[in-house]
């Protein structure tokens, strides 16, 4: 017997087709994920091993390989390494867009292979998914099952956030509802975190409100700051001040709204570069992408340094809020 996990990536558009042939047994040798939402892609890649692994052979036979840590001689020789006895195999190979052209021709008669005891995944994360119509993409999809997994929309969102809260016995009023969904963006696993905090935060029976999901929700700093990004590109100097004085106003430090904007403003340079963003933030790379194209790498690296040379002035000089802020807005508008 297996031990079967929570299906988590199910209910969404392009995955319904994929539980369904797993839970028959139906499995494809090789399946090649990608798409905008890496929880639920992960989350499949472990039902796939759940299901098609015994019990006795899930720790040890379920392979996850980051293709960016493992030279293509290293990923040969693992794959060409058969169990004994038959043993059923689950081979995961992260980044796989990464393996150079030539590397993955050399890899191919083990990609290929007819071994029924095997089931390979070929993996890439949201920051590097391809366009359909790329030679990648076509070239990988000849020979693998493609299975895509995108963020959830508006609609699925509430739906999960409502069916959820029920479940617990709580509800949530629309204003807060919309809010939640728009800081969450589609993200499954973001949605995961943020309500598994706001149901140990309230009781059965009570409701959940816009000041709860202001004071529990870890991202509502972070979706402002995403605003004042689209604000402070259109260089509205008069709409940035109310921005950053609402921001100050509910409570936010300048310090912490200083180190706030720095963080953001130094993700979109290095998203917009090809790398990950600060902190723990991997599930806001699409929307990190999308804001960067506003930007240029020198306008980009001009507000950096213009946050950096507002906090030290802050830091030296007992300057009040208004000036700092005034400060803060014609450096942040002077650099578009």
């Amino acid at each position: 017997m297996t031990n079967r996990r929570a299906v988590l990536f199910l209910d969404m558009t392009g995955t319904k087709q994929l539980h369904a042939e797993i839970t028959k047994g139906n499995f494809k040798p090789v399946y090649y994920f990608y798409g905008s939402e890496d929880y639920r892609r992960v989350e499949a890649e472990k039902f796939v091993a759940d299901h098609f692994l015994p019990s006795a052979q899930r720790s040890v036979n379920y392979h996850r390989i980051d293709s960016k840590k493992t030279s293509a001689a290293e990923l040969h020789a693992k794959l060409a390494n058969l169990p004994m006895l038959g043993e059923r195999e689950v081979f995961v190979i992260g980044n796989f867009e990464s393996i150079k052209p030539k590397e993955i021709e050399g890899l191919m008669p083990l990609i290929k292979s007819k071994d029924t005891n095997r089931v390979l995944i070929l993996s890439t994360g949201s920051a590097k998914t391809p366009k359909k119509t790329s030679a990648f993409f076509k070239s990988v999809t000849e020979f693998a099952e493609p299975v895509e997994f995108k963020k959830m929309t508006s609609a699925e969102t509430q739906s999960a956030i409502i069916s959820r809260l029920s479940k617990n016995k709580i509800s949530i009023e629309n204003n807060a509802l919309e809010l939640l969904t728009g800081l969450l963006d589609g993200d499954k696993g973001g949605m995961e975190a943020e309500l598994n905090k706001l149901i140990d935060f309230k009781s059965e029976g009570e409701t959940v409100t816009i000041e709860d999901i202001k004071l529990i929700t870890a991202g509502y700093e972070i979706f402002n700051i995403f605003e004042l990004g689209d604000v402070i590109v259109q260089g509205k100097i008069q709409k940035i001040v109310r921005m950053l004085n609402s921001l100050v106003g509910s409570g936010t430090s300048i310090d912490f709204l200083m180190s706030l904007l720095g963080a953001h403003f130094i993700s979109l340079y290095l998203v917009k570069n090809g790398r990950s963003p600060v902190g723990n933030r991997g599930f806001l790379i699409p929307k990190f992408r999308q804001q960067a194209r506003s930007y240029s790498n020198q306008e980009l690296e001009s507000i950096i340094i213009a946050l950096a040379d507002s906090n030290a002035e802050l830091r030296k000089q007992n300057l009040p809020n208004e000036l700092v802020l005034e400060t803060l807005t014609f450096n942040l508008a002077g650099q578009k």
